[in-house]
């Protein structure tokens, strides 16, 4: 069960500006295209009127997307070594997370989980199994586009633990040792869960929505 709880009008701001986008993708002359414009402008005020973020860094957000809009794709990568679980502390909100981050266009999934975990905790590792294929409704800045998570039980490869310019510490976590404060959407106690279960039980089914 999806245990994220989107507020109604950023529901709804998400949909307007994934409407206008297509649209505007498909507009025949100019007063379409305005009009898609606008429709994505009103998106931006809907949630700088109920949120922190500035509207105008909003519409660039926006208008940099192109095309039929679809969810973006957050990878993670699930390492566990005797035992317990690499996380990684993010710099931008000092939570704890599963190394990870947006899939770039042209990435294999499972590659880009795997680069993840090399640039933000230093290991060097082979995806195994997809732990779990989860609606992932980040909220935060230029995070406010509708996603999926896909979560890549993965095995070291070589490597040593060793903060980015994105994280802090590199640390390894028992099953009862899960830091409190965990980094938003990023990972949440339910992907965690699932990847303890995969790992104990290699017949295990991957989760999802």
């Amino acid at each position: 069960m999806n245990d994220i709880t989107v507020p109604r009008w950023l529901t709804w701001a998400r949909e307007i500006q994934a409407l206008a986008q297509t649209s505007y993708h498909f507009s025949e002359n100019d007063f379409q295209r305005q009009r898609n414009q606008r429709l994505m402008e009103i998106a931006a005020e809907i949630i700088g009127e109920y949120s922190h973020l500035e509207i105008v860094p909003l519409v660039d957000a926006f208008n940099a997307q192109v095309g039929y809009a679809t969810p973006h794709i957050d990878v993670r990568g699930a390492v566990i070594r005797d035992g317990k679980l690499l996380m990684v502390k993010e710099n931008q909100d000092g939570g704890w997370t599963m190394p990870g981050g947006w899939a770039d266009v042209g990435d294999v999934p499972s590659e880009a989980a795997e680069r993840e975990v090399w640039e933000e905790a230093g290991f060097r590792v082979q995806a195994r199994k997809v732990v779990g294929v989860y609606d992932a409704n980040r909220v935060g800045p230029l995070e406010v586009f509708h996603a999926f998570k896909i979560v890549f039980l993965c095995d070291i490869l070589s490597g040593e633990a060793r903060p980015s310019n994105e994280t802090s510490e590199v640390a390894f976590y028992g099953e009862d040792e899960i830091p409190a404060v965990l980094s938003g959407e990023r990972t949440k106690p339910r992907h965690i869960a699932d990847v303890f279960k995969a790992y104990k039980d290699p017949g295990c089914l991957s989760a999802f929505d």
